[in-house]
């Protein structure tokens, strides 16, 4: 292989991603001066990616394997717009040696490792063998070539259980599972293979030891083509939930100074066994004893941005310059870690629902701006929608302080001061995660989220007599901002005489909480109960500021028809307005409703007609937005109807089975 053609420089560059990460190289390459072509499939015509680049090629449908992960039409895409070289992000393509492999057969300047490099260290199977061969501390496992039912379930007798079952290409915890018991272990083969498969086009499964109560750390390393070869510190990436990284954070608070350089220099150690070039991450394990290699993610991770924020280094930047045939602008010992950097994943997906990804319109979109050591990268804007095609995250936060104390809070008031409607987030969640006492002092494993669950999702406080306030006060400031300016628009003013407005609000299925409107001559007040509070409005961007009786408050609002959204110093409220004038209608749909939840495709059907069900009891699976959601029994009875089959692809809220209830 010619070398010289593998990295050298160029002025036009293809991103071959969409979302945050597209948006975040479109910008890094565009302060280093060169041409960016965006791509898009046909679900992301009017996507914040498409906007930003110079020029966008439409790929094909909405699905990922007719658009994102099309080698020939992501080189065609290339060729069309004279592009020189391409980005692959992460996902999707990223660590695809046959995509790397495309791109130097065309003649373009792959941003990245080789092909060689990626079969070597991007196999999950493969960096296992390599690191077992130079001495690197590994989880006890199988990676072997053999991928028989059988081979696989010998190798987990012998390891013993629990084991993860892992998908040998990808990662971000798809096409993983923990199994606990031989019983376990060929469901979840087939669907961890299935997954795989959909994810990474590569359904090649690891089996590996499950060590109990975890801490993942990793170190991210850069080499370029001059035989140089850094480590840019480790991150802390313990808060996961199903093996996907919620929070990450770098330093490491679990690691000392001299477990620091040791975990380092492992790091060095496993990169240079293929004299790695590009940016890759060293992914390990520890118990809180010893820390064993599990794999090596051979492209830019989600978390990079907590180590460009300790260390001051444009990863993006560094990647492209090292594409130019470039020597890294700096040796080991000029690379100095300061302060601390806390990252937070916000995704569409609801909490309360066990994760269900949310689509749809985003109606508000407002974030804090980018000052006093917060950070944002966003892949959406107000008005964009979010599609069930592909992964459901929509941004991500990061807070710098000098220490890890101030970027916890720092982070915390960005989750708090964000305000994202028409979708369902994350963002509560996150703030209750960053908030929770045993995070604070680092007492976590990988676990962790799982055990909190309940604690980390439950019900906010019910809203109290400044929301019941802040409720009337936000439809009374919606009006005066539809009206013109007059002094009718004064809550109704009036010369002479004194009148009322009765509000009616509940949370949920809850009971109506009244609050009343006097208005007129003299100053309004708002009655709630015994209570009657003198009140003013100042409209502000984006809400008000309400004073009660001489104090002072400032609530974001948003109104959506009947619904209302509030934050006030007392947390985050959803609050329906009951309809003034009746048609108030309930929904019929019952929680026994077996439906798609959203969009997806029908991947497996779990359960026969006629058979007999236990509550819980799986029914088909569907593919969601690159996730697995299974579906299951709402109740004990027979299965009286499957309404899909394997491959349908089926549109929210359709019925896929109907199940009888046994009348017990």
């Amino acid at each position: 292989m010619d070398r010289s053609k593998l990295y050298h420089r160029f002025r036009t560059l293809l991103i071959a991603n969409r979302g945050e990460i597209a948006c975040r190289v479109i910008r890094t390459a565009r302060a280093m001066g060169l041409r960016t072509v965006a791509v898009y499939s046909e679900a992301d015509r009017d996507a914040m990616h498409v906007a930003l680049a110079d020029e966008a090629v439409l790929l094909g449908p909405a699905r990922a394997r007719d658009s994102y992960l099309n080698v020939e039409r992501l080189i065609e895409a290339a060729k069309k717009t004279g592009a020189e070289a391409v980005h692959p992000g992460y996902g999707f393509l990223s660590e695809n040696a046959e995509f790397a492999q495309a791109c130097y057969d065309a003649g373009l300047v792959f941003v990245g490792p080789t092909a060689d490099m990626m079969n070597a260290m991007g196999s999950k199977s493969g960096s296992k063998a390599l690191m077992e061969k130079a001495g690197v501390p590994l989880v006890p496992g199988y990676h072997g070539e053999a991928q028989d039912d059988a081979t696989l379930a010998k190798a987990a007798e012998k390891v013993g259980f629990p084991i993860l079952v892992k998908a040998s290409a990808g990662g971000g915890g798809r096409g993983m599972r923990i199994v606990r018991s031989s019983d376990e272990l060929a469901p979840a083969i087939v669907s961890a293979k299935r997954e795989a498969k959909a994810a990474f086009g590569d359904d090649r499964m690891l089996i590996e030891k499950y060590v109990d109560n975890p801490r993942h750390i990793e170190v991210q390393i850069i080499g370029d083509s001059h035989g140089n070869l850094l480590s840019l510190f480790e991150r802390e990436c313990t808060l996961q939930r199903r093996h996907q990284k919620v929070i990450e954070e770098a330093p490491s608070p679990t690691l000392n100074a001299a477990q620091r350089e040791t975990v380092c220099a492992a790091a060095r150690k496993a990169a240079g066994a293929v004299n790695y070039v590009g940016a890759g991450t060293i992914e390990f394990v520890s118990d809180g004893k010893d820390v064993f290699f599990i794999e090596m993610n051979t492209r830019l991770q989600v978390e990079h941005p907590v180590t460009e924020l300790i260390t001051g280094i444009d990863l993006v930047e560094w990647q492209l310059r090292v594409a130019f045939g470039e020597a890294l602008p700096m040796k080991q010992d000029e690379i100095k870690l300061n302060g601390h950097a806390v990252e937070a994943r916000v995704y569409a997906e609801n909490p309360t629902k066990n994760f269900m990804p949310s689509v749809g319109r985003i109606s508000t979109w407002r974030l804090p701006a980018e000052t006093g050591g917060l950070r944002i990268d966003a892949g959406y804007r107000e008005g964009d929608s979010v599609s069930p095609y592909y992964d459901a995250m929509l941004a991500k936060m990061i807070a710098w302080a000098p220490t890890r104390d101030v970027a916890i809070e720092r982070l915390n008031r960005g989750l708090e001061e964000s305000d994202v409607r028409g979708i369902v987030t994350n963002i509560p969640f996150l703030s209750a995660l960053m908030t929770h006492p045993k995070v604070r002092t680092n007492a976590i494993d990988t676990g962790f989220i799982e055990r909190e669950l309940a604690v980390l999702t439950q019900a906010g406080a019910a809203p109290g007599e400044l929301e019941l306030c802040a409720a009337v006060a936000a439809i009374v400031n919606e009006e005066r901002q539809g009206e013109a300016s007059s002094p009718w628009q004064t809550f109704g003013w009036q010369p002479v005489g004194r009148r009322q407005r009765s509000f009616a609000f509940r949370v949920g299925h809850g009971p109506e909480q009244k609050v009343t409107l006097n208005y007129g001559s003299g100053p309004s007040t708002l009655v709630i109960g015994e209570r009657e509070l003198a009140f003013t409005i100042a409209a502000k961007p984006g809400g008000f500021d309400l004073t009660l009786d001489g104090v002072k408050s400032s609530v974001a609002a948003v109104i959506d028809g009947h619904e209302l959204y509030l934050r006030t110093r007392n947390g985050r409220f959803d609050l329906h307005w009951v309809d003034p004038f009746g048609g108030e209608t309930e929904e019929q749909t019952g929680a026994d409703k077996i439906a798609a939840p959203l969009p997806g495709t029908v991947v497996a059907v779990l359960a026969e007609e006629g058979a007999r069900l236990e509550k819980g009891a799986p029914i088909l699976t569907l593919e969601v937005m690159k996730m697995e959601q299974t579906l299951r029994a709402p109740y004990a009875g027979v299965l009286k109807s499957v309404k899909c089959k394997v491959g349908d692809i089926v549109q929210e809220g359709v019925e896929l089975a109907v199940v009888e209830p046994s009348g017990e």
